[in-house]
């Protein structure tokens, strides 16, 4: 009876450390099941994700040092961890936690070595088996260890799936596009120019890792398509590699190159390489084309060796640009025939000119003629979350370029905001993944802020302190500065003062592994 209860005893353990780590699954989904990015969301969140796991073992702990019977540990510990798992599922989440397959089977395996962990836990000590949910966070990283082998292997019969469905279509046009910054916004007014003459698939949303493109090909590609467009992202070195050897394209754009997701590369060097990654994964006959930004991207296209290499301006160009709240117009000339069109989009900013050019470059060289591509032009419309206009309540005008925000498109949604009547309002928590040099590109972003806003509503009262310095130093009036502990808190503050005509910018929305 008594290795019943213990077996029992023993499974109550394991099953309360599952319930607990709820929130620590999430996590390890939000970064993309990668251990160091875990890693990260742990000792940013400690203080969140910890407590439960600690008074969850505090409890089983004490009970068992009062000698109370097993049945009664048991049961208290269960109940109370059900009261943390619900207390947790509750919790609003900007990016819900999903019960994919992968989770699954991460939890079958968490399970089953936390099963035996607890055993050994058990056999030592009553005390040693309450302790576990203290240390739920190493026991997801064991079973993340030991569920490797089977996702790889998984993972290699999609990969190998993929590239024989690629296979089947040799006429397919393949293109590649990667960068620190535009590259889903450039995915997508690429997709739009060519589907005035082609049968289009672009990559949806910001899938952009090689099992979120080799889902998109194995579920959506079909033999009528005749342009296929991936958008190649990276936070290490070889990844765009990797995604260049699945897809293989002819073609590759590249937007423009600076310090994005520094905390994993941590050189701008290291993010330049493996940005060039797809220019040297093209064939000899492949055509690059690369943003003209005075900075890395033309050193990257004076090191391609490619015959067809291009930046804006090489075959096409753009002259006599407006912009404003309307959207952007400008004249597109093709150097080659001498023949011009005028354009109008409804995309923001004169910025949004350099990643357009990029892609009437790129419709250019497959054939286009330059009526097809001022007609596509006029198709483009803004990417959601990206520099999208939007209707707000009572009168106000939102900005909603709060998918991610990195230092040259934050500039260049403060310059586009601008362009706007009316009193200017930025709801931002600032910048992340930028390593050692966060808090300095925050400054700067605060300073800039003061010459483009009027009232600055920050999110999050640790994270933007770099950015009221920066506002400070800038002489911006401190009571215009407003600091807030979460989004809601936001919304309450722009409520109480928001009146007609106001026009509010959103930069940026962290997700959930970053809420402080």
């Amino acid at each position: 009876m008594g290795f019943i209860i213990g077996l029992l005893e023993t499974a109550a353990v394991v099953c309360c450390c599952i319930a607990v780590g709820w929130r620590l699954l999430h996590y390890f989904q939000l970064e993309s099941y990668q251990l160091p990015g875990y890693y990260r969301s742990l000792r940013r969140n400690a203080q969140k994700v910890l407590p439960p796991c600690l008074a969850l073992a505090a409890l089983g702990v004490v009970l068992t040092v009062l000698g109370a019977p097993a049945p009664v540990r048991i049961i208290a510990v269960a109940a109370f961890a059900s009261v943390l798992e619900r207390r947790a599922r509750k919790e609003k989440a900007k990016k819900p936690f999903v019960v994919t397959e992968r989770i699954k089977r991460l939890i079958a395996m968490h399970a089953a070595t936390t099963f035996v962990v607890a055993l050994l836990a058990g056999a030592m000590s009553t005390v040693l088996l309450y302790l576990l949910p203290a240390f739920e966070a190493l026991l997801i990283l064991l079973a993340a260890v030991c569920a490797q082998p089977i996702e790889t292997h998984i993972n290699n019969q999609f990969l190998n799936d993929a590239k024989r469905r690629l296979n089947d279509l040799p006429e397919l046009i393949k293109i590649g596009i990667t960068g620190s910054y535009g590259k889903t916004s450039t995915k997508f007014l690429l997709r739009d120019i060519l589907s005035v003459k082609y049968r289009v698939l672009a990559t949806p949303s910001s899938f952009n890792t090689p099992m979120g493109v080799t889902r998109v090909i194995r579920e959506q590609l079909m033999p009528t398509h005749q342009v296929f467009i991936a958008e190649m992202g990276a936070r290490h070195v070889g990844d765009i590699k990797e995604l260049v050897d699945l897809v293989h394209p002819t073609m590759g754009l590249i937007t423009s190159v600076g310090p994005q997701h520094l905390d994993t590369f941590g050189t701008i060097e290291r993010i330049k390489n493996t940005k060039y990654e797809l220019a040297e994964g093209l064939p000899q006959d492949g055509v690059a084309i690369f943003a003209r930004d005075g900075a890395i991207c033309e050193e990257l296209y004076a090191r391609c060796p490619l015959e067809q290499k291009y930046m804006p301006g090489d075959l096409m160009t753009a002259t006599d640009i407006q912009a404003g709240p309307w959207g952007t117009r400008f004249t597109l000339t093709d150097k080659e025939t001498g023949e011009s069109r005028v354009c109008q989009t409804r995309l923001l900013g004169e910025h949004s000119i350099s990643n357009l050019l990029l892609c009437c470059t790129a419709a250019r060289k497959l054939g286009m003629t330059l009526e097809e591509i001022a007609r596509g032009v006029a198709l483009c419309q803004p990417v959601e979350h990206r520099l999208q206009l939007l209707g707000g309540d009572g009168g106000i005008t939102v900005i909603d370029d709060a998918f991610n925000s990195n230092p040259v498109g934050a500039r260049a949604a403060l310059r586009v905001l601008e362009n706007f009547p009316g009193r200017r309002i930025i709801i931002t928590p600032g910048m992340v993944e930028l390593g050692g040099e966060e808090d300095a590109f925050n400054r700067s972003f605060g300073e800039q802020m003061a010459k483009s806003v009027d009232v600055a509503i920050l999110v999050g009262r640790r994270h933007t302190q770099p950015i009221v310095d920066g506002l400070t130093e800038a002489g911006f009036p401190q009571e215009n500065i407003h600091v807030v502990g979460s989004l809601e808190e936001s919304t309450a503050v722009l409520h109480a003062m928001m009146k007609t005509g106001d026009v509010v910018l959103y930069e940026n929305d962290l997700p959930d592994n970053y809420s402080e």
